[in-house]
């Protein structure tokens, strides 16, 4: 299911419902990089994470407008303007199921605030809800760019298609070639700069989020042959 932060103040969750009738949507072209300032435990399953963000990102910014964390919606709790920085409170499962539950103090994630109507939508349409975290296994690197394979858990990958769209970390990418449970990105030193993409290595973790409209197809057309035909025996006449 959708992971996003839970546990809403009560001017965030006042302003949340205001905007309910509002999808929020993001472009996955990430805005910059934010720098974990304070991150205040309570208890094991709850957190609350204070980022620093650059000069002149957070105009406008208010208590209960969302921001995706390295690709993972959150709603903003509080706003320290003067200071640059907001505050996001974050739930037991998001911290597992994502890597914000990897973030410590002096960490960068990759931000970008939810689009606005008129916004030019230059990556793709990005909800925020991470589907499955993902590890780097294999990185090679040469002058003009890099190539990561991106390991996922089993399932996943019937919905990554070469040349089709995947959010990670909250950022646009294309994707290269696709193996059973893995896939490649190639990314180009803009990309390297702009995002957290630039310092990952093997082993790394990254947020995953699925192309909604890619699963929407896949998931249709499997609930159609298994309705339609008997699978079983349709592949066991391929293995012959």
């Amino acid at each position: 299911g959708a992971l996003r932060a839970a546990g809403r103040r009560p001017a965030a969750a006042a302003a949340h419902r205001r905007r309910s009738v509002t999808r929020m949507v993001f472009t996955g072209i990430v805005q910059g990089q934010a720098t974990v300032k304070k991150i205040l435990e309570n208890g094991s399953e709850f957190r609350t994470l204070h980022l620093g963000f650059p000069a002149g990102s957070l105009e406008g910014a208010q208590v209960g407008a969302s921001v995706a964390i390295n690709g993972t919606c959150l709603t903003i709790v509080s706003v320290d303007a003067a200071a640059g920085e907001l505050a996001f409170d974050v739930i037991g499962e998001t911290l597992d199921k994502t890597n914000l539950g990897d973030l410590q103090e002096g960490h960068v994630a990759n931000f970008e605030r939810a689009a606005r109507i008129g916004d030019e939508i230059g990556g793709h349409t990005v909800s925020g809800h991470i589907h499955t975290k993902g590890f780097i296994r294999e990185v090679e690197r040469t002058e003009q760019n890099v190539r990561y394979q991106v390991e996922v858990p089993p399932g996943w990958t019937k919905y990554v298609l070469p040349k089709g769209f995947i959010a990670v970390d909250g950022i646009s990418l294309t994707v290269g070639e696709v193996a059973s449970n893995t896939f490649n990105l190639y990314l180009i030193p803009e990309t390297l700069r702009v995002t957290t993409l630039g310092a990952k290595e093997k082993g790394s973790s990254v947020n995953i989020e699925i192309d909604s409209q890619t699963q929407t197809i896949v998931d249709t057309i499997e609930c159609y042959m298994r309705e339609n035909f008997d699978l079983d025996k349709l592949a066991k006449t391929a293995a012959k």
